[in-house]
């Protein structure tokens, strides 16, 4: 028999093959079980035989306990974003620039799909994983190489020939979307709210602090680059691309093309391929295929000169309007939906489409019977776009705004100067479990185990009326029943409808209850974002907390003195000071006291040299390198104090994609802006 150090040796040996055919390859040569048995085998032995483990092991993938917190490691050579292209023509303008460049010597391009992921870049020494860090600002990332090692997919030590001494393999982690779509799933049946898309939901699996976390979820990582490699072993991309699959580097699926109109003429072959792909990639990234040409070119202040992205146009479909429902929001919001022909976009069927409100329904026109092109918005929300008129029925009628709220019958109106209609019926069921659903979510409440799903029951079953009947959830007998009903949920995976059963076992019992004991800490700020009020976000909550400290100075003070404050308007004070003189809301805030619920903010102290000390920060719109929330505290960080609104007194308005009319108000008056690039760039200079 051999040795327990030669059959560890083995058994290590074996395990990265099969890793290799599997995530490299895409051709596992063994069942699942079989290789668990090989894992076992191996992790038995090594705790047989604990000075024989190595960091390199596939049994350390998952090792140590939870770290602090993220430190910040500068990249050696910077991550730079790439440049988006949308037509034909701005690919050949792209090329005649290269062209230009290059000085008429030959050159070709690596195609390969852009990945909707989170970018990374994970430094190899001497062949095994060193280091690992998230894109950043570009100049500098945060250390996840704790969370990376549990990355299947994502080598511990390369294998083969020609391994330089140091490389850094650039590349994005993904969440499959069938894993992630499994995993919603199984969300959902624990009465957890479920992930909105994989792309965020990689990003906040990432920066858990808890590697152990990570099990189960299934991220994976593919290469599509590197930044140092000492020394170079070879000359063209996709040389390096092959390179890194023999190294045991998954890579992206790639070509090469002799000219750009090649490239054009392959663009509709790309475009129906890449639904096939396990993971969302929404276009392409060309890039020049000589590693020393693009030395040639550089980079400007913001991306590479040698590549450019290609987007491709949202993917659009035709279907029947059968009706269209409303659904009524945490703030009464009713927002008009298309019940569609079921049908087939961007690899899922589509049963529904947003109209957004009653105007669009009105610019639109569009009719019960009609004929409609949807598409998805930023590859996520389908909505309706046109109507075929020509395709319309004889007989159809124009959508009439409702005059009763389609969920309570109750009373509606119109925003005064707005597009919303909206129910004022402060006791409307779907309302409450919107409200509810939000109270207890992640950046409010954060109280595990109470999602829509289970929301949605208690407030069925009568248990849940308003905020402070959670608080009374630990002294309700009978908690366990919930797992006896199966609740039918509409899906659109696949086009079938199924039955989610809701299981709630003393254990999840045990750890709703201890969510809903944590939640009495809050701060004020947390309190305040998750009440509801209208206007009130994180940013005005957190400037409220950190002006009155305790709840009560807030309620006792009135709308003027609100709007003395810096960053809080007048229809923004109005708001505040209605909820807090109103019966319903006296009633909500005296539920939470006799609740226990704090009602303070701690103080906390200023940076008084901080980047942003004594500015007043917006940000506004949709962020891509970190969420709303992330920002803002690092906004915090630096000193910086946060509005929800602009006003001349703005210093600073951070915006991201979609940001409204915060950001046409800082034109107006002059606020300095930047978007979500150079603001990263602004602090790293600094």
């Amino acid at each position: 028999m051999a040795s327990p150090e030669k059959r560890i040796e083995a058994l290590r040996d074996e395990i990265r093959r099969h890793d290799y055919a599997y995530y490299v390859q895409a051709k596992p040569v063994i069942s699942d079980r079989k290789y668990d048995e090989l894992f076992d085998e191996l992790k038995r032995l090594e705790t047989e035989h604990p000075d024989l483990i190595t960091p390199e092991s596939p049994t350390q993938r998952v090792g140590g306990g939870p770290i602090e917190g993220f430190r910040q490691v500068v990249h050696a050579i910077p991550m730079m974003s790439v440049d988006n292209s949308y037509s034909s023509e701005a690919l050949r303008e792209f090329d005649e620039r290269v062209r230009k460049g290059l000085g008429g010597d030959p050159y070709r391009y690596l195609v390969d799909p852009k990945i909707d992921g989170v970018a990374v870049s994970i430094t190899f020494e001497e062949g095994c994983l060193a280091v690992a860090l998230t894109r950043g600002d570009g100049r500098s990332g945060d250390d996840i190489t704790h969370n990376v090692r549990t990355i299947r997919s994502a080598p511990l030590k390369l294998h083969g020939k020609r391994i330089p001494r140091l490389i850094d393999v650039r590349g994005e982690i993904y969440w499959p979307t069938d894993d992630f779509q499994k995993f919603n799933e199984q969300l959902q049946k624990e009465g957890k709210e479920p992930f909105a898309n994989p792309r965020n939901a990689t990003a906040g699996t990432l920066k858990q602090l808890d590697p152990g976390k990570l099990a189960g979820r299934g991220l994976q990582f593919i290469a599509h680059g590197v930044g140092r490699m000492e020394p170079p072993t070879v000359e063209t991309a996709h040389e390096l691309f092959a390179m890194l699959r023999e190294w045991g580097v998954p890579t992206a699926e790639s070509e090469v093309a002799a000219s750009i109109e090649q490239i054009i003429e392959r663009l509709p072959e790309w475009d129906r391929r890449r639904h096939a792909l396990s993971y969302e990639t929404d276009g392409l990234v060309i890039k020049l295929d000589r590693l020393d040409q693009r030395d040639v070119l550089g980079s400007t202040s913001r991306h590479p000169r040698w590549c450019i992205a290609y987007k491709f146009a949202p993917e659009q479909a035709e279907s029947v309007v059968r009706d269209i429902d409303y659904q009524v929001g945490k703030l009464g919001t009713i927002t008009p939906r298309a019940v569609l022909t079921p049908v087939l976009l961007s690899g899922t069927t589509v049963r529904h489409a947003t109209l957004h409100n009653f105007d669009q329904v009105d610019r639109l026109d569009v009719r019960v019977g009609d004929t409609v092109v949807v598409e998805k918005a930023g590859e996520i929300i389908p909505q309706v776009i046109r109507v075929i008129t020509d395709k319309r029925p004889r007989i159809s009628a124009p959508v009439s705004r409702p005059t009763q709220c389609p969920e309570c019958g109750g009373e509606v109106e119109q925003d005064e100067g707005g597009v919303y209609l909206r129910c004022i019926n402060p006791a409307c069921p779907a309302q409450l479990k919107e409200r509810l659903t939000h109270f207890a979510s992640r950046h409010q409440m954060d109280i595990d185990g109470l999602g829509e799903v289970m929301v949605s029951k208690m407030v069925d079953n009568g248990w849940l009326k308003s905020f402070a009947d959670i608080y009374k959830l630990p002294t309700r007998p009978g908690l366990e029943g919930v797992a006896q009903v199966k609740i039918e949920q509409e899906r659109t995976i696949k086009g079938q409808r199924k039955e989610l059963l809701v299981p709630f076992g003393e254990k999840r019992t045990q750890k709703l209850f201890a969510g809903i004991e944590a939640s009495k800490s809050q701060p004020l700020a947390r309190l305040l974002a998750a009440l509801n009020i209208r206007h009130v976000g994180g940013a005005t909550a957190e400037l409220l907390a950190e002006r009155f400290g305790h709840l009560q100075n807030l309620m006792n003070s009135s709308q003027e003195a609100l709007q003395e404050i810096e960053g809080i308007g007048p229809e923004v004070a109005k708001s505040i000071h209605h909820f807090f003189s109103s019966d319903a809301g006296q009633r909500t805030i005296e539920g939470l006291k006799s609740a226990g619920v704090k009602m303070e903010q701690p103080k906390s102290e200023k940076p008084s040299d901080g980047l942003f000390a004594g500015k007043t920060v917006v940000v506004t719109g949709t962020l891509e390198r970190m969420g709303r929330t992330e920002l803002q505290n690092l906004i915090k960080q630096l000193g910086g104090r946060l509005a929800g609104s602009v006003s001349k007194n703005t210093d600073l308005v951070v915006f991201g994609d979609s940001p409204g009319s915060k950001l046409d108000k800082a034109k107006q008056l002059g606020v300095n802006t930047m978007n979500e690039i150079e603001f990263f760039q602004f602090i790293a200079k600094k």
